[in-house]
């Protein structure tokens, strides 16, 4: 039998090193699209900054594909988890035949975030609310609600604004603000980034599960528009919403549909530990028309799974070890932050690994099958 070498294995192996490049250059994009655009970002007031070292967090809309609606994410302040990191935020952008959400992250520059004006010092290009000097954070008075009387890192600076005020909130589309990343931006893409904190994860989770925060329920109106801190729904300090940035008309069926939940990005919300991932998954069985080949691949497939569950528990057991060391301690907000960031760090970067590692088999068996068929004709 004659093997074939044709230029089919060389596309199938560039298809391989494109898959995993792409891998890596959409980590942090929820990889599911919809086709209903957000509600345009409400109008509210920013509430007073805690106390020195927070960084305004601007609200956005993000989506529960369970309830196939939209839900508001309320404009926070949150606690900078590192002295130098200022955050970029999150947006969501019309990509081939829908919307794509990119979530946020902290990194040493702002990066590109759709062109989107949020305002309080994000007018769609970097940060205008304050810098770092000499390992301590400014904030500028303009665009931020401090009290000089606790915090005394500020300046005032008037930000010259050339970008069209307006409350829309994704990139690109019909309707979208028509906006590409700078080489700044592109730059920024590459640098470290950290990913949202346990307290940004919480207060996502805290939004989801409060029915007013949806779209279909506030009209792109939501009575919770801006917290003091992360998950303070309920504080005095809570800011709502003056009004809508535009009408909004939720769809007739707004509901989840079966495919939606089939195909729900079940990381919108990322994962801190591995006992947080979803189940891993299990590849369709092989079906070469070959019994011991499919065999053979089935076990090649079980093999990796079994090793990378191995994996799923030792870096779970070394992440319980690491917070039984700290819980003894008098562990202050600050120490516990800066764990659980790290421990999000390794579970996300295990689970990349392990997605890349799954492709990668399902892609050298598919080479290896188109090798074994022969170039035509009668087999000898």
């Amino acid at each position: 039998m004659r093997m074939v070498r044709s230029p089919s294995i060389r596309s199938l192996m560039f298809a391989l090193l494109v898959v995993l490049a792409s891998t890596v250059a959409s980590f942090g994009q929820v990889s599911i699209s919809i086709t209903i655009a957000p509600p345009a970002l409400p109008v509210y007031e920013q509430p007073i900054c805690p106390a020195e070292g927070y960084i305004w967090i601007p609200g956005y809309w993000t989506y529960d594909y369970d309830e196939g609606d939209y839900y508001w994410v309320p404009g926070t302040w949150v606690l900078v988890p590192e002295v130098g990191l200022l955050w970029t935020p999150p947006y969501w952008a019309w990509v081939d035949t829908g919307f794509v959400f990119y979530e946020g992250y902290w990194s040493p520059h702002v990066g590109f975030y759709g062109g989107i004006v949020y305002g309080f010092g994000y007018f769609g290009r970097g940060y205008e609310g304050g810098r770092w000097d000499n390992g301590h954070f400014y904030y500028n008075r303009t665009v931020n609600n401090v009290n000089i009387t606790n915090i005394h890192n500020v300046y005032s600076t008037t930000v010259v604004n050339n970008i069209t005020v307006n409350h829309v909130s994704y990139n690109g589309g019909n309707g979208g603000v028509n906006a590409r990343p700078t080489p700044e931006e592109e730059a920024a893409a590459h640098e470290r980034h950290v990913p949202p904190v346990p307290a940004q994860i919480q207060h996502v989770q805290a939004a989801r599960a409060n029915p007013q925060l949806r779209a279909s329920a506030n009209l792109g109106r939501p009575p919770i528009a801006a917290t003091p801190k992360p998950s303070a729904f309920k504080d005095r300090a809570v800011v709502p919403a003056k009004e809508a940035g535009a009408p909004y008309h939720p769809p007739a069926n707004h509901a989840g549909t079966p495919a939606h939940r089939e195909n729900a990005d079940t990381h919108s919300v990322p994962a801190i530990h591995p006992n947080d991932l979803p189940p891993r998954e299990h590849p369709a069985p092989p079906n070469t028309g070959d019994p011991k080949l499919d065999q053979k691949y089935l076990q090649q497939q079980e093999n990796l799974g079994a090793k990378q569950d191995r994996e799923r528990q030792a870096l779970q057991h070394q992440q319980d070890l690491e917070h039984q060391r700290l819980t003894p301690q008098a562990t202050n907000q600050a120490r516990m932050q800066q764990l659980e960031t790290k421990h999000q760090q390794q579970t996300q970067q295990l689970q990349q690994k392990h997605q890349m590692q799954l492709q990668k088999l399902q892609t050298q068996q598919a080479v290896n099958r188109n090798q074994a068929k022969p170039t035509g004709g009668k087999p000898h």
